[in-house]
């Protein structure tokens, strides 16, 4: 039988373990990670990933709906603007309500819109424009402008998301110059679809 005590004794004024005295060998004092350890961490990241993501994608989604929305009203409020500045009704295209600020306001860029929404593409959706529509209905964007008598009486506003229409990617949004604002979660919206917030 081995008497141990002796050794216990050295490794007290040494202040080491007794697997460091009695192995013959001192094991370093800084290992790093284990695999385990790391595997762990890992781990918790994707937990919270997995929890994170799908809120920010629902934030996401929400804000674009409201940034359409509010574009559709600027377009609405710039019509109204439009009118009244020059007489003539409403604008014929979307690009008539834009135009670079190098220019002077003229009726065919009247500026009272930004050249962003005036592109047709803003925060994830579509901006279809069409003055004196034939038949008021939801527009994929293979509508085309009416005919108008003298001035441009009427015009309705699509925005569809990029993605789709209830997709899970939003709303898609649906105004006529009465300035009513629709929405529907399944197709295209048109004048026939509830009014959003109503």
């Amino acid at each position: 039988m081995i008497d141990h005590s002796s050794g216990m004794r050295r490794c007290r004024a040494q202040s080491c373990g007794p697997r460091e005295c009695f192995g013959g060998r001192r094991q370093m004092a800084e290992r790093g990670f284990s695999l385990v350890e790391l595997l762990i961490v890992v781990a918790i990241i994707l937990i919270i990933a997995g929890i994170a993501i799908p809120d920010m994608l629902r934030s996401r989604i929400a804000a674009n709906q409201a940034s359409a929305v509010g574009s559709i009203r600027t377009i609405i409020t710039g019509e109204n603007t439009y009118a009244a500045t020059y007489g003539t009704g409403y604008s014929t295209t979307l690009a008539q309500l834009d135009g670079p600020a190098t220019v002077v306001s003229s009726i065919n860029n009247a500026e009272v819109i930004d050249s962003v929404l005036g592109s047709g593409e803003k925060s994830g959706y579509f901006f279809y424009y069409v003055s004196c529509p034939t038949a008021p209905g939801p527009n994929n964007g293979s509508m085309t402008n009416g005919t108008c008598a003298v001035q441009v009486y009427a015009y309705q506003i699509s925005a569809n998301s990029t993605g789709g229409c209830g997709t899970g990617y939003g709303l898609c949004y649906y105004a006529d110059s009465s300035g009513v604002v629709r929405g529907s979660t399944t197709n295209f919206a048109g004048p026939t679809d509830a009014p959003i917030g109503g």
